[in-house]
């Protein structure tokens, strides 16, 4: 027996959700999708929510509205499963955010006004705190907590970071960070002399937290800025393949020497084909 496909041309959110229904189905729907868990689907659900973030930085509008497709249905997935277990439905997940965005504007939909986007900003993690507050009433509640362990680490160093920061735990600006960048560098050496291995994973976490703490202070993305390094590295590099395939040659043949100089030529020959912005 086969299930109808919903009818998604006029109500396509009531669509989806349908969908993840028959799909779900006990008896005849996907046995792939019957047997998925919250678990099994978090990494999908991650996956996707990267994949939208690449979409925005290429600034590719149908991609970006695909992929946000391809999210909604990783939390239409959740829903659906949550419901089946009896825990919530699609429905309550819309209503808890819309009853959390509307309790976090009051300046828009209440009487408050703030006097700019600073207070607007302070306000809000003063509602987020209190909201924490209330969750953890039988706690000890701590600035750290409520900072996502699976977020990217760099990501979430720096919202530690920004919480500490809230508290007066900082630095006075950029620059007074730069000693502490090389006070890790300085551990960290010392650990490869030592040949210590567990100090040196140690100390290279060091050394990467101090450079997000300089990323936060000069208003950088860390995550976002070793993305772009990375693309930049990757095309760089296939600009070293293509190079040393019009030569008749491979890279793993050739010195440390060459392949410094087919980067370097490499790196030339795209800042000579960039496009005039």
């Amino acid at each position: 027996m086969s299930i109808s496909a919903p009818d998604y041309s006029a109500y396509p959110v009531q669509a989806l959700l349908e969908l993840l229904a028959a799909l779900r189905h006990p008896e005849h729907g996907c046995p792939w999708d019957q047997k998925q868990t919250f678990a099994s689907i978090a990494p999908y659900t991650l996956e996707e929510a990267y994949e939208v973030l690449e979409a925005i930085e290429r600034s590719d509008m149908a991609e970006l509205r695909d992929e946000l497709g391809d999210l909604l249905l990783q939390v239409v997935y959740h829903a659906r499963m949550a419901e089946e277990a009896g825990h919530f439905a699609f429905d309550d997940v819309a209503r808890s955010i819309v009853e959390k965005m509307i309790r976090r504007h009051p300046h828009v939909f209440g009487e408050v006004r703030h006097d700019d986007e600073a207070a607007i900003k302070t306000a809000w993690e003063a509602q987020k705190s209190r909201e924490r507050a209330a969750k953890n009433a039988d706690v000890s509640v701590s600035a750290m907590d409520g900072v996502a362990l699976a977020l990217p680490a760099l990501t979430r160093a720096v919202k530690l970071e920004k919480r500490a920061a809230r508290l007066g735990f900082d630095w006075a600006d950029a620059e007074a960070v730069f000693p502490k960048i090389e006070e890790e560098l300085t551990e960290l050496r010392e650990g490869i002399a030592a040949q210590d291995t567990a100090n040196i994973f140690e100390e290279v976490g060091d050394v990467l937290f101090a450079v997000t703490n300089l990323a936060r202070k000069l208003g950088v993305d860390p995550e976002a800025a070793l993305r772009a390094s990375n693309a930049k590295f990757e095309l760089r590099f296939k600009g070293m393949e293509s190079l040393a395939a019009e030569q008749g040659r491979v890279l793993d043949a050739m010195s440390a020497e060459e392949l410094e100089t087919l980067y370097i030529q490499a790196k030339r020959k795209l800042v000579e084909n960039k496009p005039d912005e």
